[in-house]
């Protein structure tokens, strides 16, 4: 499905790509005492650059070391060793309650803890858990890049979470095709001596070779229990949903019937009953048109941002992406929203350093208090000022209080319209946050 996908970069060698926002003051991730038995990373600083400093070396010169690497890879699949779901298994503790330095980056004005943040370190998360699956003994480092392919879905189970109690992130390895790999991934808060569920995500990952130009086999993985075969299974029918959800795409195909006479009454709807034209059109009681819900702004790519290959970190993009779409839905419900689920967020083209990122979000459809927010992400070199695509970002909110219907003006709006009602009807987490 993915194999060949070169976007949306995460990282290089897995334990040092959690440094996108686990860490406050050095943005870095450092591993503090691991317990074999329970694989828990804790986050804290100082003991853990030794095994991630060439990330800090000039960046020619790494990449010149990493050339070095591609005896390691394999030239089949066959070749290497299968692996279980439980060797990728991985636990990460972000220690919100006892570190107030650490608390500062995630707390949001309303003191609760900033989603942006969160997206940018299951991002990284995901990066670590493939490493683990694809580890090399022999090697000093993984010869592997891996790159964040896609988030397929993140649904939520609590609408907000305190910014003074520690959270935790799990998740391991759930399917594999030859170059890709599916990673499951949960987060817990703790309360009252234990931890509960907040989340649970689902990322597809690529392979890419050392210098990141072709795509690497994985590791095959071994099932072994009837839990891990229907996972397994499950990552299968997500991946032939992905296909034909794609094939379904109002960019190629027309919408269906329903969704032709749902587009032709919203019109009917909006005529002015004045006049016998087609042309005067009026907002039906409270009704807001599309195109005054939108939201952009413009990033400039520093070097900051970036991973070994001299690229924009995806997490980076996606929080940034988020935070855009909650102002957009805040404004336009009038009240502070609560992220619902996350879908579909495809890393189509690598964003490079320096390029200006443009962001632009619009609320593209509503119902009773959910908000359904679309980001467009464009880049353009300051040479050349061609704009290109690279992330389509989907992002349900709920309101606190019911919000106005959205009404498209034109063919094109009605289009995005459409989008969003099939992404807000593919959600799995409406029943459990009511």
């Amino acid at each position: 499905g993915v194999a060949g996908c070169s976007g949306g970069d995460t990282g290089v060698w897995g334990l040092c790509t959690l440094s996108k926002g686990l860490l406050a003051p050095s943005r870095g991730l450092t591993q503090g005492s691991q317990n074999p038995e329970e694989r828990i990373f804790h986050i804290n600083e100082g003991n853990f650059m030794k095994l991630v400093s060439f990330l800090l070396r000039d960046h020619v010169k790494a990449m010149e070391e990493r050339k070095l690497l591609s005896s390691f890879l394999a030239e089949s699949q066959k070749a290497l060793p299968s692996r279980r779901m439980k060797d990728s298994y991985t636990e990460v503790l972000l220690p919100l309650g006892s570190q107030p330095e650490l608390r500062e980056k995630y707390l949001t004005v309303q003191n609760t803890v900033r989603f942006g943040r969160i997206l940018e370190d299951l991002d990284s998360l995901g990066v670590l858990i493939c490493y683990k699956h694809t580890k090399i003994h022999s090697a000093k480092m993984s010869p592997l890049s891996i790159v964040t392919a896609l988030v397929d879905k993140i649904d939520m189970c609590k609408k907000s979470l305190s910014p003074e109690q520690d959270i935790k992130f799990s998740g391991h390895v759930s399917w594999v095709g030859k170059t890709s790999m599916e990673v499951k991934m949960q987060m817990f808060q703790l309360h009252d001596n234990e931890f509960f569920p907040v989340l649970s995500a689902t990322f597809v990952m690529v392979a890419r070779d050392s210098e990141n130009k072709r795509p690497a086999f994985v590791n095959p993985l071994i099932l072994e229990s009837p839990e891990e075969e229907e996972l397994f299974r499950q990552g299968e029918l997500n991946k032939g949903r992905r296909v034909a959800f794609s094939s379904a795409s109002l960019l190629k195909m027309a919408p269906t019937a329903e969704e032709r006479t749902t587009i032709h009454d919203m019109f009917l709807s909006t005529l002015d009953p004045k006049t016998i034209s087609f042309r005067s059109r009026v907002l039906p009681p409270n009704g807001v048109w599309m195109e005054s819900s939108k939201l952009k702004s413009l990033d400039i790519c520093h070097p900051q941002e970036r991973n070994i290959f001299n690229r924009i970190f995806g997490g980076f993009l996606m929080r940034r992406a988020y935070e855009l779409g909650w102002a957009t839905a805040c404004n336009f419900g009038g009240s502070r929203p609560f992220i619902v689920a996350v879908d579909d967020i495809m890393f189509q083209k690598p964003v490079e350093v320096g390029s200006l990122l443009f962001l632009s979000s619009q609320v593209c459809f509503t119902q009773e208090n959910y908000i359904q927010v679309r980001v467009h992400s464009e880049v353009a070199s300051l040479q050349d000022k061609e704009h290109m695509t690279t992330n389509v970002f989907h992002f349900t909110f709920m309101s606190e209080k019911e919000v106005p219907l959205v009404f498209p003006r034109t063919y094109g709006e009605s289009m995005l319209y459409l989008d969003g009602q099939r992404h807000f009807s593919s959600m799995h987490s409406l029943e459990t946050l009511k």
